[in-house]
C-alpha cells in the first residue's frame, strides 16, 4: 500500500501541483486547504507524513505542526514562501522535521520527504552509525574517519552523535544546546559555533566546504546524508 502524505496549502495551484508530484512519487495524496480539514483527515487517516503550509485561512500553520506533534512523530516538512530565520526557527521548535521554501524544486521536495520518512523508520539495534568515511562507535565510544582514529572530547562526541543520529535534519541551535548541554545552554549559540568548528576541524580533513557538518545560517546545522 502506498504511504499517505497530508498535504495543507490554501493556494489551489500549489495543490494540484503537489499532487501530482507526490502522486508521481509513488505516494497517495490527502490534500486540505485549511488547518482544521487538515487535522481532520490526519486523525481519520493516520498519514505517514505531513508536508503544511505556514500562511492558512484560519490558522498559523506553526500551531499546524504542534497540535501533530502533540500526537503523532509522523515527519512534517513546512512548505513555505515565508523564509525568514524566524519563521524556520518557529516551526523547527514546533515540531517540524525540515523547512523547504517556495518556489520549490519537485525533486528536491520528493528526496527531503523521502529522508525524514526514512530517518523516522525504526532503526535496527546498531551502535555504529556510519556515513561515508565517518564511523561513531557509540558502544566503545569512538570515532574513525576511513583508518584513522578521531580523537573527540566528551562533548564534541554527544554533538557528533545527535547530529548523525539525525542525519539530513535541520536542527535548530536551541534544539541542539538543549540535547546535548542542558536548557540552561538552550540560548548560548556561542558555544555551540565554538564547539562546532572544532569538530570540523577534526572531522573535515581539511575539506574548504564542510562535507559533513553543513550551516543554516541564523537557524543551526544540518548533517548531510
Amino acid at each position: 500500500m502506498a504511504q499517505r502524505v497530508l498535504i495543507l496549502d490554501d493556494e489551489p495551484q500549489i495543490l494540484r501541483a503537489l499532487r501530482v508530484v507526490l502522486r508521481d512519487a509513488g505516494f497517495q495524496v490527502l490534500p486540505a486547504e485549511t488547518a482544521q480539514e487538515a487535522l481532520d483527515l490526519a486523525a481519520l487517516h493516520r498519514p505517514d507524513a505531513a508536508i503544511v503550509d505556514l500562511v492558512l485561512p484560519d490558522e498559523d500553520g506553526v500551531a499546524v505542526c504542534r497540535t501533530l506533534r502533540s500526537w503523532s512523530r509522523m515527519p512534517i516538512i513546512v512548505l513555505s514562501a515565508m523564509g525568514e530565520e524566524d519563521d524556520k526557527v518557529r516551526a523547527l521548535e514546533a515540531g517540524a522535521d525540515d523547512y523547504v521554501t517556495k518556489p520549490f524544486g519537485p525533486r528536491e521536495l520528493v528526496a527531503r520527504l523521502k529522508a525524514a520518512m526514512r530517518r523516522a523508520a525504526p532503526e535496527p539495534d546498531d551502535p555504529v552509525l556510519r556515513v561515508d568515511a565517518l564511523e561513531l562507535d557509540l558502544a566503545a565510544h569512538r570515532v574513525r574517519l576511513g583508518e584513522d582514529e578521531v580523537h573527540l572530547t566528551p562533548t564534541e562526541f554527544e554533538l557528533l552523535s545527535v547530529l548523525m543520529r539525525n542525519r539530513g535534519r535541520l536542527l535548530t541551535h536551541r534544539s541542539l544546546l538543549t540535547e546535548v548541554w542542558g536548557p540552561a545552554y538552550a540560548d548560548d549559540v556561542l558555544t555551540l559555533r565554538t564547539h562546532i568548528a572544532n569538530l570540523r576541524r577534526k572531522i573535515e580533513a581539511g575539506a574548504g566546504t564542510p562535507r559533513y557538518v553543513r550551516t543554516e545560517p541564523g537557524v543551526g546545522y544540518r548533517f548531510a546524508a
